[in-house]
């Protein structure tokens, strides 16, 4: 019996057969690998590698059909189950890959169960029959390729052209039904030719979509670079390959005006500061020899149109034509470094008159001190006499046209030999840095002197101003700037004790007397807070029977660690700093609930008077606080006194009048303090609603002169014709009292009696005096 191999079957094929089947191999051989190859050049393009692949497992398909022919049993089985796995294969390839092309989503399941489907279809129809499976074969084809034309329809040429390849092929397979074996030669022909040409279709269609990838590209570039606000240029061996509407608009390269090449000697020398060049061409160098995969750098720069600016710039190497490139991406950071620069500049310096201020001069002093070379420096301060009466008088903006003709006078005069700032409202600053600092800062003050000898002049006025100018100058004691500030501080405070323009120089003293004064008033703060406070009682007797009339409560401060303080060393600070309000407040109501202690004792009352500030004279609230203090201690009116000084009295007549009737209305009585030292007026006793007149103690004190005695009568019968009580302060002698008698005096009080009294002292005084 003949034994059969692949080789005896081959060999019983005819040879043209053999030789068309061997063209139709090769087409889809080649065809399949150009699909591939032109995969791997642009992998985005999968459906040629999914139609390359088919078309090389087509390939076997020949193979397959000759194995079939075959008489040997087991390579007609081995043909059967080639054509079955190579048509299942190729066919879902074939779809896959036209899913792909045509751009359709795919289910991977529902591919799985076509592939499937296919799989059984083709076994089923080959244990029917060949001829049979070659129909059914032929048919899917074409259904498929129906579909896929249906679906590459509306796309490009190639896309088009291989949908209709892809009927046509199905198409062809119906020759071999219709003709059976004589019709397999021009079956494989015809599929020659059709595969040929769809090869070519898909890699046109494929050139056609990477074409349009390329396009896509350019347009994304040209969205990221032409139409981007950052500057955009490629510099490729030595000369600018690409730049973009925003680096030439930034630079002010206009088209109607020929620009010098772009980094050209001559562009760098328009564009590039000095100092700049260099540094910026070695970062270049290093980018472009790959020393730094990136650089970033920024600097000022200015435009062909003279426009200076702020630029950011961020380099690294590309690859541009094949050759390394430098590109570089320009920011433009002028906005916001102008507006840096501008809040530096609003922070250093006087928005009205423009001259650097406190923090620009205590910068200044501090890199001074910080100097270790230790310069020598000079520092004049000088403050506006009475600048309050410039905005009082003439309006807050009168007054800010004095400052501004000062401040511009003071820096054009002394531009060459110092540096004029603003420290403040009405205070100006003159730094004086040379090394006979102390020699110009007496020439400049001198100067300062005869410059204001002249009216300040302004387009509706003509002033004359006095400054008080106080001289700091280093080397001194001062070890850091804050320090030598104050100083100078303490120097202003004492010139302005003198008359007119003047000029005083610092001295270690008088900074201490100004921590000491400072120190003393935040004590008194504190003194306030921590109930530090109380009053003392002195009586007030009857001048002829020396009954017990009343008292005066007097306030003292017991300060932790230093003792009892008198009113004549803290009351004065009190008025300046605005703390006598409170400080009164306070007083009146210990006053009040006082008394309220001793009538809940059972004891008898007298009135005690309470000395008022003229700050409190001038809060119109006033009498209602004072009247809502009794009625909270449920005190009658007539239990208080108040007693208002003769200078507060004066100074404030009208506000006086009015706050005085209110409380006498009331019931509280009022007494004129300290008479005889001020500048009042027989018009005044007339006109207040008083109750009391206090002669001063330094009237009593030359008693019993003739002279004093005449005096204090004279007041006396003053105060009887115009009903007053007349209470004589500072009897400290029993010719004091004898004479004060004699005078008039109906109240006499002072040491002679007793002195300021603990609560303790004054409570057995109203014991055993009432």
């Amino acid at each position: 019996m003949r034994r059969y191999t692949a080789s005896s079957f081959i060999q019983d094929a005819a040879l043209d057969v053999l030789y068309t089947f061997a063209i139709y191999m090769a087409v889809t051989l080649g065809t399949g690998v150009a699909l591939l190859l032109v995969w791997r050049q642009d992998r985005a393009q999968t459906f040629t590698a999914l139609l390359g692949l088919s078309h090389l497992i087509w390939t076997f398909n020949p193979l397959a059909y000759l194995a079939t022919r075959s008489a040997d049993p087991m390579w007609h089985h081995i043909g059967l189950v080639g054509l079955v796995l190579v048509g299942t294969t190729y066919l879902s390839l074939l779809s896959l890959g036209f899913i792909h092309l045509s751009g359709r989503r795919f289910n991977r399941w529902k591919l799985l169960a076509t592939g499937g489907f296919l799989f059984v279809f083709h076994v089923g129809l080959i244990l029917v029959e060949l001829h049979w499976a070659q129909l059914g074969f032929a048919a899917l084809n074409t259904v498929i390729g129906l579909v896929v034309a249906w679906w590459l329809r509306k796309q490009g040429p190639g896309e088009r052209a291989s949908g209709v390849l892809i009927v046509l092929c199905g198409l062809n397979q119906f020759t071999y039904v219709l003709m059976g074996e004589p019709g397999a030669m021009l079956q494989t022909t015809i599929a020659a030719a059709l595969r040929l040409l769809l090869g070519m279709s898909l890699m046109y269609a494929a050139l056609t979509r990477t074409g349009q990838a390329v396009q896509r590209l350019h347009d994304r570039f040209f969205e990221l670079t032409e139409r981007s606000p950052q500057g955009v240029t490629v510099v490729r061996k030595g000369m600018v390959a690409y730049t973009n509407p925003a680096f030439r608009e930034l630079f002010g390269m206009r088209k109607e005006t020929p620009s010098p090449p772009v980094f050209s000697p001559r562009w760098v020398e328009l564009t590039v500061p000095e100092t700049e060049r260099q540094g910026a061409e070695i970062i270049a160098r290093r980018v472009l020899d790959g020393q730094l995969q990136q650089a970033e750098w920024h600097g000022e720069r200015i435009s062909l149109d003279g426009r200076r600016l702020h630029l950011r710039f961020k380099a690294w190497q590309v690859e541009w034509d094949g050759a390394p490139a430098l590109q570089v991406v320009v920011t433009d950071d002028t906005a916001r470094v102008d507006a840096t620069q501008a809040l530096l500049w609003r922070a250093t310096h006087d928005e009205l008159t423009g001259l650097p201020n406190r923090s620009a001069l205590l910068q200044r002093l501090r890199e001074l001190f910080d100097d270790p070379a230790r310069p020598a420096f000079a520092l004049i301060l000088m403050d506006v006499d009475r600048f309050k009466l410039f905005n009082e008088a003439h309006g807050q903006s009168v007054g800010d046209d004095v400052l501004k003709v000062l401040s511009t006078d003071l820096a054009r005069r002394f531009v060459y030999q110092a540096q004029v700032m603003r420290m403040g409202e009405d205070e100006f600053a003159v730094l004086i840095e040379c090394e006979d600092a102390v020699t110009v800062a007496e020439r400049i003050a001198q100067e300062v002197k005869a410059m204001l000898r002249e009216p300040l002049v302004l387009p509706a006025h003509r002033f004359f101003l006095d400054v008080s100018m106080g001289v700091a100058s280093h080397p001194s004691s001062a070890q850091d700037a804050e320090a030598f500030l104050q100083v100078a501080h303490a120097a202003m405070h004492d010139a302005k004790r003198l008359p007119g323009t003047s000029v005083q120089w610092a001295s270690a003293d008088g900074a201490q007397g100004l921590v000491a004064f400072f120190s003393a008033e935040q004590a008194l703060r504190a003194g306030l807070q921590n109930d530090e406070f109380k009053l003392v009682y002195q009586p007030k007797v009857a001048a002829k029977s020396g009954k017990l009339l009343g008292f005066e409560a007097l306030v003292r401060w017991d300060r932790p660690g230093i003792g009892r303080i008198s009113p004549l060393d803290f009351i004065p600070a009190a008025e300046r700093n605005g703390l006598i309000v409170p400080l009164g407040a306070l007083i009146l109501r210990e006053a009040c609930q006082q008394l309220a202690a001793w009538r809940d004792q059972g004891l008898n009352l007298v009135p005690v008077a309470v000395n008022v500030s003229p700050l409190q004279l001038l809060d119109a609230t006033f009498p209602e606080s004072v009247l809502a203090i009794l009625g909270e201690f449920k005190l009658p009116p007539s239990c208080l006194t108040l007693e208002i000084t003769e200078t507060a009295a004066v100074a404030h007549m009208d506000q006086a009048n009015e706050q005085i009737s209110q409380l006498r209305k009331a019931g509280v009585e009022v007494a004129l303090d300290d008479f005889g030292t001020g500048f009042s007026s027989l018009n005044m006793l007339r006109s207040l609603p008083l109750r009391t007149v206090k002669i001063d103690r330094s009237l009593i004190d030359p008693m019993p002169n003739q002279e004093a005695n005449a005096v204090v009568k004279a007041i006396c019968d003053l105060a009887s014709v115009l009903s007053l009580d007349v209470v004589a302060e500072g009897v400290e002698t029993e010719e004091h009292a004898s004479a004060a008698v004699r005078a008039g005096c109906d109240v006499l009080q002072g040491f002679l009696f007793a002195k300021p009294l603990e609560v303790d002292e004054a409570t057995r005084w109203l014991t055993d005096r009432y």
